[in-house]
């Protein structure tokens, strides 16, 4: 089978509307990843939103995975993404410090810019200078880290780091191993220039148009004088694996659906027209004007989901190792799938499709 890196993705969707939902949903995500921590997945990733009702609850993931380095004993803890731009480099250094100190060194940091325009609005940020908000962040997060508790300054255009010496440092040395997000081939290209690993995802491209990007970070990874080998990419994809294709296409094709026309209103709302974001207007158009299985059809022939059974998934797991990748992020909480599903087709993945 594919040596792919196997581990968990989570947006923390909470379809319905009362207070006992979301904490449901809260507590439901939690058990998953302890019953991920037995069953060998590498890490679970967590991804920062705000403002997105159903869609995404995690508005404060390190929380979460705090709570979880208390529950857990090997499996890595993956911040994807912290945002950035929306919180003094002081501050994000000693979240995650912390968080790398009382999990015994099991961070990934992903970092990212976010994609969405309320998200700037409301932090006061300007979303058309996101990359540099992002740049100079992160720049300064690491070297807070790499001074290993010496002062630091810093000032730059969007942030000030005053002669502080910032406390608890990593456990990992010097730092956690530093990760980026990205869905267009200028990310993919921007995190090649420093050598970072590589968060990316199929749901907007499909998998062809996301191999070629690979291939093209991989290039511009060695032109910067990185070995292409010796960094990570891993793709998320929402999946679901079932005794039979048409019973993993029955339990998870609505979750799946409901789940991408919540993620197109929030890369894309209405009357937003970045250029940039077109992709997503198109998969937006699949969802919500196409008929359910033909919508699905395009998905799962583009490997942008995966719902099928264990011979399907092994097929779509090489298909995915081919393009590039070493680490399959598995969605496997989607859309308000049912929890007992979700532990049902987290337990048939590690313990069948990888065998």
């Amino acid at each position: 089978m594919t040596s792919l890196r196997i581990s968990l993705g989570y947006e923390l969707e909470v379809r319905g509307r009362s207070r006992d939902v979301e904490r449901q949903a809260f507590q439901n995500v939690m058990d998953q990843v302890v019953l991920a921590d037995g069953l060998g997945f590498d890490t679970a990733w967590f991804v920062e939103h705000h403002f997105t009702r159903g869609f995404s609850h995690s508005s404060a993931p390190d929380l979460v995975l705090a709570g979880l380095s208390q529950r857990t004993e090997r499996i890595r803890l993956g911040l994807g993404v912290v945002l950035l731009p929306f919180q003094s480099p002081i501050r994000t250094a000693e979240r995650v410090a912390t968080l790398d100190v009382i999990s015994g060194g099991r961070v990934e940091f992903g970092t990212g810019r976010g994609a969405s325009p309320l998200e700037y609005q409301a932090f006061q940020r300007p979303f058309e200078q996101s990359r540099e908000l992002w740049e100079e962040s992160l720049e300064a997060v690491l070297a807070i880290w790499n001074a290993d508790g010496a002062p630091v300054t810093r000032s730059g255009r969007f942030f000030e780091v005053p002669d502080v010496a910032v406390y608890p440092r990593p456990v990992q040395d010097p730092h956690p191993p530093v990760w980026v997000a990205s869905t267009s081939l200028e990310g993919y290209l921007a995190a090649a220039k420093q050598g970072y690993h590589l968060l990316g995802m199929t749901m907007l491209k499909g998998l062809d148009e996301v191999a070629a990007d690979i291939a093209a970070y991989k290039e511009c990874l060695a032109e910067n004088g990185f070995d292409p080998a010796s960094r990570r990419i891993a793709l998320m994809v929402p999946w679901y694996v079932a005794p039979t294709r048409q019973e993993a296409v029955d339990t998870a094709a609505d979750p799946v659906l409901w789940y991408l026309r919540r993620q197109i209103n929030l890369v894309a709302p209405p009357g937003y027209t970045d250029a940039r974001h077109a992709t997503h207007r198109v998969l937006g158009q699949q969802a919500a004007g196409l008929p359910p299985e033909e919508a699905m059809a395009v998905l799962r022939d583009e490997t942008m989901v995966v719902l099928d059974d264990v011979d399907g998934s092994r097929e779509a797991a090489r298909r995915i190792a081919a393009a590039g990748a070493t680490d399959l992020i598995l969605q496997a909480q989607v859309g308000g799938l049912p929890h007992e599903h979700v532990c049902e087709s987290m337990k048939r993945f590690m313990r069948e499709v990888m065998a």
